[in-house]
């Protein structure tokens, strides 16, 4: 029995989430019945996370075990030969008889990618959030470090996900707020995420930089968390799941910048 390690990339808008459901598209849905025709056998596949639907990836793991022989260039070749055109698969890997994609993860990256233009992309409509009042990123930035280290993100969590939690603390290890052009950037690192923690962090970023929430805002939301403290959801399709970290290594550079 082999334990494959494959790593993909995937626009989500066509797509309710990664994780299989009954009545809903899903890639994970995708992904097994593309790996079953290739090893002509039934597969369940183990997603290092729960991404929400039009929530879209840059690098999502996925781990899976097989007695299947063929090769992982073979694999992958094939995957990517049937694969809809919103899927790509970057790599494919033996790994450890005990690696999990999910329990093996130390630490999580994710980017969420705002158009600030005075206009909307017709074309990128649904890869970033269009929003065309001016950003302070600068300001952004600076508060967005009061998120930095490890806080309680009750308030920062979708509130049904919350009752099946054995808690809601975590711990950030970097957050940047960046401009390239018209597109701004928010950055986020650490060693996990609650249900719709990222959303909600940039959420109250924006309402601090319409005058809605403040930087004490934040500090009282981590400390209470109470949710309406914070500021709102913003929509899936502007969030990345950008980068999974395996390694110690990976976690400390994260931790040191």
């Amino acid at each position: 029995m082999r334990n494959l390690k494959i790593c993909i990339a995937y626009n989500g808008t066509a797509y309710h989430g990664w994780q299989r459901q009954n009545n809903n598209i899903t890639v994970q849905q995708i992904i097994e019945e593309c790996i079953g025709r290739i090893t002509d056998s039934k597969v369940t596949v183990h997603g290092c996370s729960r991404t929400d639907a039009g929530v879209h990836a840059r690098e999502f793991c996925f781990s899976f075990t097989t007695q299947s022989a063929v090769p992982c260039h073979g694999l992958m070749r094939a995957m990517n030969a049937m694969l809809p055109d919103d899927i790509a698969v970057l790599s494919c890997e033996e790994a450890p008889e005990d690696f999990h994609a999910r329990f093996s993860a130390k630490g999580k990256e994710y980017v969420y990618l705002v158009n600030n233009a005075p206009q909307k992309d017709p074309f990128g409509y649904k890869l970033a959030l269009f929003y065309p009042y001016k950003l302070d990123e600068k300001r952004l930035g600076k508060a967005a470090q009061l998120f930095v280290g490890t806080h309680d993100f009750a308030a920062f969590c979708k509130a049904e996900a919350k009752e099946h939690l054995a808690t809601t603390v975590r711990t950030v290890w970097d957050m940047r707020v960046a401009r390239s052009g018209d597109t701004v950037s928010f950055t986020v690192s650490g060693d996990g995420f609650l249900h719709n923690m990222v959303r909600i962090i940039v959420g109250t970023l924006i309402y601090i930089n319409e005058g809605k929430r403040t930087e004490d805002d934040i500090l009282r939301s981590l400390e209470t968390g109470q949710r309406d403290i914070a500021g709102i959801t913003i929509p899936p399709h502007g969030l990345y799941l950008n980068k999974v970290f395996y390694t110690e290594r990976e976690t400390k550079e994260h931790e040191n910048t």
